[in-house]
């Protein structure tokens, strides 16, 4: 089929409908409610051979979603930043019950202070759940890596579900070209799905989720979990082999950018990372030798392909859009973690955090990052966590806050 503009939220949507979905629980928050809005109407016309139901919140939503995935049916579902926190609970439990699904979250920055803009700790509050992790760039790769989901996550090694995370209003309400697979190679990519261990099925009973007293029984199935998990990055590079065999486009588990002669390396995930690849431009033109390192899957961790890729660098930084309070940026702690062991780790690893809220990041900010960077390598000592905010910002901050002390003296 042709390419199209569409936002990602569509593209998100096209494919939910070229999956072949049969379920689709729905509860609308900003900002991804145009992708639910698509396909009730595609439902509605016929035009999708599934059944949407509006339910009364997220953790209803998620609820039936799961429970509709235990009895064998293909299942999506979307929502973002305090709809997935208040999901969260049942999440554990439909990945405990091994009954995948794909999730779509739009990420949102969470409150308080509320924001509609995008920042990852919505996302990266699931990371422990037993859903797997696909963190898309483009909306193109947000199409396609639903896709690739579905094909995951369905595998009998995996039987796992899996979120598929976009940024809010930087790529949900973005158009970019978007060329949509060919139905009849989806279902050679995607068949249907046909689970063994699930169904509903009155003369073969069975129960999911039951109690369990003792830890021998709970850990022996949550580290079935964590094994099925790591399973999916083998099921991920056979996936991404038979989609690019069909599809001509290739998705790993880590892109690398420019990283074949790159001393120093910026690692990145998401929308954000586009802005990240055209400083590494910039860069190179005045003469640096950096890269980037994009992280597409975050769960299961891919380590093996990061160490991989970091092999032998001067120096590392990672830009977090996210915060741990108390601790700094969360993918920098496990960038760390998987690279304490590596003989040829980098001499320097730098943590920043920048864009929260969605706040720009500016090509001066890139590079502050490739030059205090390049002078830990030298130095052979890390520096972080560093806050992305410029001069101008703290004014503009500073100010505001002149603003509401003045109106509140007024007031009295």
């Amino acid at each position: 089929m042709e390419g199209e503009m569409m936002t990602g939220n569509l593209a998100a949507a096209w494919g939910a409908r070229l999956a072949g979905v049969d379920y689709v629980p729905a509860f609308p928050i900003t900002p991804q409610t145009e992708i639910v809005e698509a396909l009730a109407k595609w439902c509605e016309s016929g035009a999708m051979d599934a059944r949407f139901v509006s339910m009364d919140s997220e953790h209803s939503m998620m609820t039936a979603a799961g429970a509709a995935a235990a009895t064998g049916a293909r299942v999506f579902t979307a929502t973002s930043s305090q709809g997935l926190l208040y999901a969260i609970e049942v999440l554990y439990s439909i990945s405990g019950w091994r009954a995948p699904l794909v999730l779509v979250n739009v990420s949102r920055a969470l409150a308080a202070p509320i924001t509609l803009e995008p920042d990852h700790n919505d996302v990266l509050a699931a990371r422990d759940c037993g859903f797997l992790q696909i963190h898309a760039e483009t909306c193109q790769e947000v199409l396609d890596s639903i896709l690739m989901a579905y094909r995951i996550a369905e595998d009998e090694r995996v039987m796992l579900p899996v979120i598929v995370n976009l940024d809010g209003f930087y790529l949900s309400f973005t158009r970019e070209p978007v060329s949509l697979p060919d139905p009849e190679k989806v279902k050679e990519f995607l068949p249907p799905f046909r689970p063994a261990h699930l169904g509903f099925k009155a003369s073969a009973p069975h129960a999911f989720g039951v109690a369990v007293l003792g830890g021998t029984p709970y850990s022996y199935f949550r580290h079935q979990m964590h094994l099925a998990a790591m399973n999916a990055l083998e099921v991920h590079q056979e996936a991404a082999v038979a989609f690019e065999r069909l599809f001509g486009r290739r998705y790993d588990v880590v892109e690398g950018y420019r990283l074949d002669d790159a001393e120093d390396v910026l690692i990145m995930t998401n929308a954000f990372a586009s802005k990240g690849k055209a400083a590494v431009d910039v860069a190179r033109a005045e003469g640096k030798r950096v890269g980037l390192l994009r992280l597409r899957m975050i769960r299961p961790w891919p380590a093996d392909a990061i160490r991989d890729a970091l092999r032998g660098r001067r120096a590392v930084a990672v830009l977090d859009q996210n915060l741990a309070p108390g601790q700094g940026g969360i993918l920098f702690q496990e960038v760390a973690a998987c690279l304490y062991d590596e003989a040829l780790r980098p001499r320097a690893l730098c943590s920043f955090i920048g864009g929260l809220g969605g706040k720009n990041l500016s090509e001066g900010e890139f590079r502050a990052i490739f030059e205090q960077t390049a002078d830990a390598g030298v130095r052979g000592k890390g520096i972080g966590p560093v806050l992305l905010y410029t001069e101008a910002e703290h004014r503009e901050m500073t100010q505001l806050q002149v603003l509401a002390a003045g109106s509140r003296a007024d007031s009295k």
